[in-house]
């Protein structure tokens, strides 16, 4: 059974927990010029259903529930990947669950309001070196999963 953690957005971090080993990474899924506004999200879909693929025996889905963005297009993103995510663990008959940023951060640093370096710099000390934030926080993520559930 695996255990998938993501920071939706356009920079997508994640991490998947399966036989007690932790892959990690942060994917991509800025359009270009000549994109719809939608592939971004098409991508998203294909992306998830990768993973499936690859990790067959998915099991929960946890992301990070935003409450508040910097700004509206951030906003919108947010809500076009939470809506795909949801849509895509229904399909597939996979419980998926939301937890807040502050929690997560208050998890991994023991402040709320962490900023990006000191998350960073909490799953360095865990042994792991995240190429971003994304997936920095995807990882603190999952170690908050791993703790609570």
């Amino acid at each position: 059974m695996s255990i998938l953690t993501l920071d939706l957005g356009k920079q997508t971090g994640w991490a998947i927990l399966t036989d007690g080993v932790i892959e990690s990474g942060s994917k991509s899924f800025h359009g270009s010029r000549f994109s719809g506004g939608g592939m971004v999200f098409l991508n998203f879909r294909k992306w998830l259903n990768e993973m499936k693929e690859k990790f067959p025996s998915i099991e929960t889905v946890y992301f990070e529930e935003v409450r508040r963005h910097l700004g509206t297009d951030a906003a919108h993103c947010y809500g076009g990947f939470l809506a795909v995510l949801s849509a895509w663990c229904e399909e597939n008959h996979i419980p998926y669950q939301s937890v807040p940023v502050k929690t997560i951060k208050r998890f991994i640093t023991g402040k709320g309001n962490a900023s990006k370096s000191e998350v960073i710099e909490a799953i360095r000390e865990k042994g792991f070196s995240p190429r971003d934030d994304n997936q920095a926080d995807a990882l603190a993520l999952m170690f908050y999963v791993m703790e609570r559930y």
